[in-house]
Parts: structure tokens; C-alpha cells; sequence
């Protein structure tokens, strides 16, 4: 069977390709029950060989509503929260064609049983989907397990919750931006000895967890002169984060390098630039947002490893979507970069 280069093979073409009825075709691509595994992969070889590619458009509304998606937040948050926020606003207004609703639900995410609470109050008469930046805890771990049981899709946003399927995280490699940062700072700081300073909100956090395994895998095997210490948490506090960087500046007059390891960089940037222009000789911190592009052209700053928010969020609703509608991703589109950001390239 042939095809018009410029005609997209329709289910009607599908189901002729596959020797199927238009019902079964309906059934395999909406994940219905009723339909033998031969059957299911009879149509997706006809799928591959015909080229065809569902109109998502037409699928939403043939199902007479479109999808609704949620954003769990933390409520607290900083500039990087902010952009995140946006470009969840930005994704609605640009998916109405597409009969999405997207929308941003804030949690405490400094108390993990409020979190699971949340979570637990979640229903799939009111979400189709959700992407979750939250820690890993074990009261949120089995939330998210309930809520997938009742019916809600769910992925893990930007900071994983350590899924068995590989659909179900949007981020970075956070172990290689761990690499990256103990890459730049070794070769910033040179043959030096010294120490490594690294603060962040919190370690329960995972991608935390992960960026520290990877810088300190990077910096033992490559740069053994250099001493990282031990992560020192801020929570978030303004004046919390003022006593550590003072204390670490204070107490470490070999510092050659400070690593701000957490997405919010605001605050522990405003504590290095109270002890002057330069307090430690390599600094570089997480995510593009205001506070880190004016540092990096103050000098406070030589580099922002960043992944671009706008194509977490993207990514996150074509993942809960295809989850919907019971359908592969394209894995390299979905593929979140490691983005090194230096005063020249900004």
C-alpha cells in the first residue's frame, strides 16, 4: 500500500495496513481493554510501516474534553520557582488550542506529610496528570504510588523521585551536572590545593543529592589536591544562609571554590557579595534567573550551569499526555540539556 508524499495515512489507512476493524484501531491507541497482544502488535508494525501519526488534536476532541494537567510546586520559592511559574502560565495559554488546562498547585515542601496530604487530596475526576517537585521521602514516595492507582499520571519534575519507568522524570542528569561543576571549578582553580565549599537548601532534595555524588566522583579521581566539604544547608533562610557562607568564609582561609548547589541562588549569592566582590577564588551556582546573570557580569560569579525551564515544562505536559493516551515519547526531544552559561555567552 502506497501514500501520497504530501497525505498523512489516517485510521482508516491504519486499520486497512493492519487487516483490523476501525474499532480496534480505536481501542489499540487509546489503551482500551478487549484486544488480544497479537492484535496490539499487528497495529503498532501497520503503525511503522505506514508512517502513521495521530492527530492529537482530533483524538482530544473526540474524547469531547481536553487534558488537565497540575504542576506540584513547592509554595516557597525564589526567582527559579518564578520562571517555572511563568512558563507553566505561558504552556496554558499557548495549549488552549490544543484543549489543555494547566495550572501550578503550590505544597509545603518542608514538611513531607503535608506534601503527601496534598497529594492524597489529588483525584482523576479533577487531573488528568501531574508533575511533582518534591523531595524524596517515603511519605511522598507512597502518595504518588496511591495517586498513580487512582487513575492520576504522574512524572517527577526536575527533581526525581528515583522511578522504576524512564518516562517518569524531567530534568537533568544531575550526577553529570555534578561532573560539570567539578570539571569547571578543577579547571578555573588550576594545580592549587585547597577547598571546595558547597551550600544548599537541602539534601533531602535529590537532585541535590545526586549533583554532590557527581562532583565529589569528578574532583577525588581528577583534581585530588582539592578538599570539598561537607554540603552545609541553608532551608531557605535568609539569615540561616548568611551564618553559613560567614562561618565557611570565616573558618576556611585555603577556600578556593564555592559551589551553590541548589536551584535558588539569590540569597546565598547577596551573603558572598557582603564579604566582597570576590570571597572565594571559583564560584559558580545552578539555573539562568536574574540574581545569576548579574552575577556573572559582577564578576561574583564564572559560571551558571542551567537547564532551560521552558523546555521542562513543555517537556513535562507532551510526557503526561502521551502517558494519557497511551503512546511512546520521542525520547531525544524530551532529552533536558546540561547548558554551562559563562558572561560571554549570555
Amino acid at each position: 500500500m502506497g501514500f501520497c508524499r504530501n497525505m498523512r495515512p489516517t485510521t482508516k489507512d491504519l486499520a486497512e495496513a493492519a487487516g483490523v476493524s476501525l474499532a480496534t484501531v480505536d481501542r489499540v491507541l487509546n489503551g482500551r481493554a478487549g484486544v488480544r497482544a497479537r492484535t496490539v502488535e499487528t497495529v503498532m508494525q501497520a503503525i511503522q510501516k505506514i508512517g502513521f501519526e495521530r492527530n492529537h488534536v482530533a483524538a482530544t476532541l473526540a474524547r469531547r474534553r481536553g487534558y488537565r494537567f497540575g504542576f506540584v510546586l513547592p509554595r516557597d520559592g525564589d526567582e527559579y520557582l518564578h520562571e517555572i511559574i511563568d512558563k507553566i502560565r505561558e504552556t496554558g495559554e499557548t495549549g488552549r488550542g490544543e484543549m489543555l488546562e494547566i495550572k501550578a498547585l503550590r505544597v509545603d515542601d518542608h514538611d513531607p506529610h503535608e506534601t503527601a496530604r496534598a497529594l492524597g487530596a489529588l483525584r482523576a475526576e479533577d487531573l488528568d496528570g501531574v508533575a511533582i517537585m518534591a523531595p524524596e521521602t517515603p511519605p511522598i514516595r507512597d502518595a504518588i504510588r496511591r495517586l498513580r492507582e487512582r487513575g492520576v499520571h504522574t512524572v517527577a519534575f526536575i527533581s526525581d523521585q528515583q522511578d522504576e519507568d524512564p518516562q517518569s522524570f524531567v530534568g537533568i542528569d544531575n550526577r553529570a551536572a555534578g561532573r560539570t561543576v567539578g570539571h569547571l571549578i578543577g579547571r578555573f582553580i588550576g594545580q592549587r590545593p585547597g577547598t571546595i565549599a558547597v551550600i544548599t537548601d537541602t539534601m533531602q532534595a535529590r537532585d541535590s543529592l545526586e549533583r554532590r555524588l557527581g562532583l565529589d566522583a569528578f574532583i577525588n579521581r581528577t583534581f585530588p589536591q582539592l578538599r570539598v566539604l561537607p554540603t552545609l544547608e541553608t532551608h531557605g533562610d535568609r539569615a540561616r544562609t548568611f551564618d553559613v557562607v560567614r562561618t565557611i568564609l570565616a573558618h576556611h582561609r585555603d577556600l578556593e571554590g564555592f559551589y551553590i548547589m541548589g536551584s535558588e541562588a539569590r540569597v546565598p549569592l547577596e551573603a558572598l557579595a557582603a564579604h566582597g566582590p570576590r570571597a572565594a577564588p571559583v564560584a559558580i551556582a545552578h539555573e539562568r534567573t536574574p540574581a545569576t546573570v548579574a552575577a556573572l557580569r559582577a564578576g561574583l560569579l564564572d559560571a551558571v550551569v542551567t537547564q532551560d525551564p521552558g523546555h521542562l515544562v513543555r517537556s513535562a505536559v507532551r510526557i503526561l499526555r502521551a502517558k494519557c493516551e497511551n503512546r511512546a515519547i520521542v525520547a531525544s526531544q524530551e532529552r533536558i540539556r546540561i547548558e554551562i552559561l559563562i558572561e560571554e555567552n549570555l
